[in-house]
């Protein structure tokens, strides 16, 4: 059965009493149909999160700690991470429950906490977030198309924020904004090239300015980023005040705090306010999980929302959470930028890696990837050899954060035997602690491996992990991308184009020098240039442009190619879309 199929065939649990084991009380609850439901995080024991929030029992100390899993660099269709992080929260539920239970483990619960689909990919070419096969969330359907609205709330807002910036320049723009500056686009969560710039306020005079503008897909807005470094309802609106909209003409910065008689936060906070409650739903193994928020990793800081999170670690002992693509974006991201937002250092970190994805890195075909039998098997054996590199390289730059590190080989149908035991032997021989990772086919039992390793990596309770960041304070906008260029990916220099290189003097020149760095680059390199496959070495970054994004507390580097709205592919996924009378929809997957 596909994915689409494994979903429609499972009997689910109603969301209450799911929220019922997971310690949420009844009046903590807002269900959207049976199975889906926010959490008002008010009505929690302990009360309303603000910043770190309280334990499980109240009082601060007792939370749960944090598993991050991320990924190698990955094939198109992407390598299975919010498969593993499912089925590995089933796996390590199951281990609790079993009688050979680790002694540190038995009774204890996990809960999964990742990111909501965005449609783009849904209907472009990557598929949805939900996980595949028996390691999936439910109701798989509903949470990559609508889900409960969070991502129709966030476009909202945002395209509020540039109305109410339009409306203020035709009339009269008393902050004296210069239209050549505003550096807000519109937002849709939809892949369309043919709005990446836009000319508005045609028509005539009473149709407001025309300028220049364009479209962001909503997963790469500041906006969406804001709503998920966001520790609660306040510090979201103060977040959003800090938005910079552009300048005047004498370059002072102008805010979504100035526009209005109190600003522009409020009224965008209004349409935010039910979507910050984050999302309960369940795994196919009856997990509790949390799927809230969902920046992109290429573009953004690609992390679901520090809410989710932190509720988590008030009701599990551990939760396991996925930052998107390769260590090199999603997990340097979580690890510099996401944990010090929510006060929560990981614990360990999963790398996920697959024998296909590895293939590619060493110089195999796409094409070739699944061609897999008789005389071609050595010359995989040798692709796998070669590609290899890429793996150590993402293990390097997790374990350079000072947590333990574990390797899940999530294994595919075309995996030969003796790929996955010359991937567990490489493993083995470097001592890093591996195991395959049969989730999509098996769900929580086949991620039992796994979780075994994991929790034989894990520090004892109370114990420091002994993560610590890449950067320091005292570190500028420059010295953390150097930082980054150096040590994550391999290279050797960083160049900066004129327009960066003008920004770079600006962020000093104005304070804002020491802010953390979202680098924006391709998934499928350590390099700007996503045709470099493998771990290469001693290359240059060239950075094009610099972002300021106050409101998140981040400047975005923008390399390469990468743009914050995507195109469709030559077959997009729409193409083998239906919906029949009674409903159904088909070729979701």
């Amino acid at each position: 059965m596909n994915d689409a199929e494994v979903s429609a065939a499972a009997t689910l649990e109603p969301v209450a009493d799911v929220a019922h084991r997971a310690g949420i009380p009844a009046d903590a609850l807002i269900p959207y149909g049976h199975y889906m439901a926010k959490v008002d995080t008010r009505r929690l024991p302990g009360g309303p999160l603000h910043g770190v929030p309280p334990g499980r029992s109240g009082s601060p100390g007792q939370l749960g700690r944090v598993v991050l899993v991320t990924g190698i660099s990955p094939t198109p269709a992407g390598e299975g991470k919010s498969t593993v992080t499912v089925g590995l929260t089933d796996g390590l539920n199951l281990l609790a429950q079993a009688e050979d239970a680790p002694a540190d483990w038995a009774g204890k619960t996990a809960i999964a906490a990742l990111r909501e689909p965005s449609l783009g990919p849904v209907f472009g070419m990557k598929g949805g977030a939900t996980g595949g096969g028996y390691a999936q969330v439910v109701p798989m359907e509903n949470i990559n198309l609508h889900f409960t609205g969070d991502f129709h709330a966030i476009t909202a807002a945002h395209n509020l924020l540039c109305a109410l910036v339009d409306n203020h320049l035709h009339r009269g723009n008393a902050l004296g904004l210069d239209p050549r500056t505003i550096s807000i686009k519109r937002a849709l969560d939809t892949n369309d090239r043919a709005l990446r710039e836009t000319i508005i306020g045609l028509g005539g005079r009473t149709e407001g300015v025309p300028r220049e503008n364009g479209f962001e897909i909503t997963v790469a807005t500041e906006t969406m980023a804001v709503f998920c470094l966001a520790t609660d309802l306040e510090d979201l609106k103060d977040r959003l005040s800090r938005i910079i909209i552009g300048r005047t003409r004498d370059q002072r910065p102008v805010t979504v705090g100035d526009l209005g008689p109190q600003g522009a936060q409020g009224a965008m906070a209004v349409l935010l306010k039910d979507a910050l409650h984050p999302n309960l739903v369940q795994t196919l193994g009856g997990s509790a999980a949390f799927v809230h928020g969902g920046p992109f990793a290429n573009i953004a800081h690609g992390a679901n929302s520090i809410t989710a999170t932190n509720t988590a670690r008030r009701l599990a002992d551990l939760v396991v959470t996925e930052a998107g693509f390769g260590a090199d974006l999603g997990g340097q991201k979580f690890m510099d930028i996401t944990s010090v937002a929510g006060g929560f250092p990981p614990a360990a970190s999963v790398i996920v890696a697959t024998v296909r994805a590895l293939k590619l890195n060493g110089g195999m075909a796409l094409q070739e990837l699944d061609r897999n039998t008789g005389d071609a098997e050595q010359q995989h054996l040798e692709a796998l050899g070669a590609g290899v590199a890429n793996l150590a390289r993402h293990i390097e730059n997790m374990a350079a954060y000072g947590v333990p590190v574990v390797v899940a080989i999530n294994r595919f149908p075309q995996d030969t035997q003796a790929e996955l035991d010359w991937l567990t032997g490489w493993c083995a021989r470097r001592g890093v602690p591996a195991a395959v990772a049969e989730v999509w086919a098996r769900g929580g039992a086949g991620a039992l491996d796994v979780a075994r390793r994991l929790l034989e990596v894990l520090p004892a309770e109370g114990v420091d992990s002994g993560w610590h960041s890449l950067w320091t304070e005292e570190m500028t906008v420059a010295d953390r991308i150097e930082a980054v260029v150096t040590q994550i990916y391999g290279g050797s220099a960083v160049e900066y184009a004129p327009t960066a290189a003008r920004q770079l003097v600006q962020l000093a020149e104005e304070g804002w020098d020491h802010l953390p760095v979202c680098m924006a680059k391709t998934q499928y390199s350590f390099t700007d240039d996503p045709a470099v496959l493998g771990a290469p070495c001693d290359f240059t970054v060239l950075v094009r442009e610099l972002l300021l994004r106050p409101g998140a507390g981040f400047v975005v580097a923008l390399t390469g190619a990468v743009m914050t709205m995507p195109g469709l592919p030559k077959e997009p996924a729409a193409d083998s879309m239906d919906v029949d009378a009674d409903g159904n929809v088909t070729g979701l997957f």
